[in-house]
């Protein structure tokens, strides 16, 4: 199992959480029951919440984020020289509505359903209770990259217009849900889980769609999924699902829902929007259904240099970045300082850690003046390869090509 560090904490006082949330302008976290589910209806977890000013509470200072409407792209130079993890205030923010405000003394996680025996509520303080484990792992949005299908391939994908600042890495720290479901009676006929947040209805083309839910079959539910509610070290912020969040290693972040207060346990096929008309391959050549629900996430690369960034010429300059899978190790990066007529091999760095990313760092020995573009071309164990192009897709999910990263040497 690849979670680490297992051991049991008391949970900290209200006034340790509290402190833990973003300044609100002098507003308290308000308290009272709001029904949620995973659901149309008004059903489940009993919830306290406010509804934020805007989408997004915490600051967004401009040389850090590019705010998309209600989310924000973390900048790649934000990341260089920052270490393996993404600090909580640097982390990139994809909301479907907007971040609420939940008070963990009346929040509950309800798990019910024809795939367990005995339904159960938890409360926040039941959680913390419970055996924790950490582990780091990634979430990045299915649409990370989206933005090159048209500036690279010349075909426009719908939806947010990201580059590749839609990851973070973080140190997470909560309880396996898989120990969650068998204190429920786990069935051994149970085949799919769906959690459900408890940020408000969804609503596309004047459609009510609902809470944001994502079924996860059995055995991945059961592998290394988590009920996390630290965040590198802290409670979670609001943006990032305060005061719980499933966090799903490697898959997709769309699997890992925000605000968690509900989770479905079946002995049926679960279905949501979320696995249906979205998180599919569309367009040519995919069957009208679309391909099947989206999973696992690709192989990617991002130097840690601002976009059209300046390098000094005529002196060695060193490159950073970046590189994952949602299918393994990393085992080879290579870049390019001219548009990828010569490749060399880049230094892993993190003394080859079996992460959920991979640092590293190249040399350029001289660069010269005019404008370029630099190439990072990862593989990781399975032998997966960025390639040069890749298919389209009409919702611009999963793009794993190599990036042309522009910039001018001076």
């Amino acid at each position: 199992m690849p979670y680490r560090n297992a051991g049991r904490e008391d949970l900290p006082g209200r006034r340790a959480v509290l402190r833990a949330l973003p300044a609100l302008g002098g507003a308290a976290v308000l308290s009272g029951p709001l029904a949620g589910t995973a659901g149309a209806t008004a059903q489940g977890a009993a919830e306290a919440v406010r509804r934020a000013a805007g989408p997004i509470v915490k600051p967004l200072p401009p040389e850090v984020f590019i705010e998309h409407g209600s989310n924000a792209e973390t900048r790649w130079e934000a990341l260089r020289d920052i270490g393996y993890h993404v600090p909580n205030e640097r982390f990139f923010v994809r909301n479907h509505t907007a971040t609420p405000l939940i008070d963990a003394a009346t929040w509950r996680l309800r798990v019910h359903g024809s795939g367990v025996r005995r339904p159960q509520e938890f409360s926040y303080a039941q959680l913390r209770a419970m055996p924790s484990v950490t582990v780091d792992a990634a979430i990045e949005c299915a649409g990370n990259g989206r933005s090159f299908f048209a500036t690279q391939q010349g075909e426009q994908a719908s939806g947010t217009q990201w580059r590749l600042g839609a990851i973070g890495v973080a140190r997470w720290r909560g309880v396996p849900l898989g120990a969650v479901l068998r204190r429920a009676g786990l069935s051994k006929n149970a085949v799919d889980v769906m959690p459900s947040g408890l940020d408000a209805n969804y609503v596309s083309d004047g459609q009510d769609l609902g809470r944001v839910r994502l079924p996860l079959p059995i055995g991945k539910a059961l592998d290394d999924v988590l009920l996390a509610y630290e965040m590198n070290g802290e409670p979670l912020p609001p943006d990032h699902g305060f005061p719980v969040r499933v966090v799903v290693p490697g898959w997709v972040g769309i699997a890992s829902i925000k605000w968690v207060g509900d989770i479905e346990v079946s002995t049926e096929p679960l279905s949501s929007p979320w696995n249906t008309i979205y998180y599919r391959f569309f367009g040519p050549g995919y069957p009208d259904e679309g391909s099947a629900p989206l999973t696992r996430q690709v192989t990617k690369s991002a130097f840690e240099l601002g976009w059209e960034a300046s390098i000094p010429a005529g002196r060695p300059y060193r490159l950073r970045g970046r590189s994952w899978s949602g299918r393994g190790r990393i085992t080879r990066v290579e870049v390019s300082t001219d548009g990828g007529t010569r490749w060399r091999d880049a230094r892993l760095l993190d003394g080859g850690r079996r992460g959920p990313w991979t640092r590293w760092q190249i040399t350029w020995p001289d660069p010269r003046p005019g404008r370029t573009e630099l190439l990072a071309r990862a593989t990781d164990e399975t032998g997966a390869v960025q390639p040069v192009t890749t298919r389209f897709n009409t919702m611009g999910y999963l793009f794993d090509a190599i990036v042309a990263h522009p910039v001018q040497v001076t």
